[in-house]
């Protein structure tokens, strides 16, 4: 079950990359398109730039699902299967730990109980915390930074799934399809 669950949010990230792939090549035609006419729309480099990261972060998640992140093997390589399994698990316990980091840095960053507590009046949760996660805009597009900053959430909690069933998981399992 928590390998179909990790499969199923593995397509989903990578069809989300994909269509953010699409998208960038359009904001970037668009740009080209905007600024041969004379008219730049300063808005759309931030947008692309925030795709960008938006499609890499979705695309190393389910990289992880799939074990197909870029890795040096030359140990690996040469070493019996008992060894590659055992370098193999090694490797799972450092990405887990990895991804528990990632949500501990996210939930120290985000402080949601605290906002929470604040009532989600920003100004007040700013003087309780002096984190300023909440107010900071984007430079062009005028919108809340956080809101770019979520996939940082999704980055981890998809990372700490796919490692937890690569953990989990027999050899056989969890491989590539």
């Amino acid at each position: 079950m928590l390998y179909r669950l990790s499969a199923g949010l593995a397509r989903v990230e990578l069809w989300c990359a994909a269509f953010l792939a699409v998208c960038i090549t359009a904001l970037i035609l668009l740009n080209v398109v905007t600024r041969t006419a004379g008219n730049a729309l300063f808005w759309v480099d931030e947008l692309a730039i925030y795709a960008m990261v938006w499609m890499t972060f979705l695309g190393a998640s389910a990289a992880l699902h799939h074990r197909s992140s870029v890795s040096i093997s030359i140990i690996s390589d040469i070493v019996p299967d008992r060894v590659k399994r055992l370098i193999r698990k090694i490797v799972d316990v450092v990405v887990f730990a990895f991804s528990l980091a990632m949500l501990w840095f996210c939930w120290r960053w985000f402080l949601p109980l605290d906002i929470t507590r604040s009532g989600f009046d920003i100004e007040a949760f700013q003087g309780q915390t002096f984190n300023f996660i909440y107010a900071e805009p984007t430079l062009t597009l005028g919108l809340p930074k956080y809101l770019f900053w979520v996939v940082m959430w999704i980055f981890a909690l998809g990372a700490t799934l796919h490692s937890t069933m690569h953990l989990l998981s027999t050899p056989a399992q969890g491989t590539q399809p």
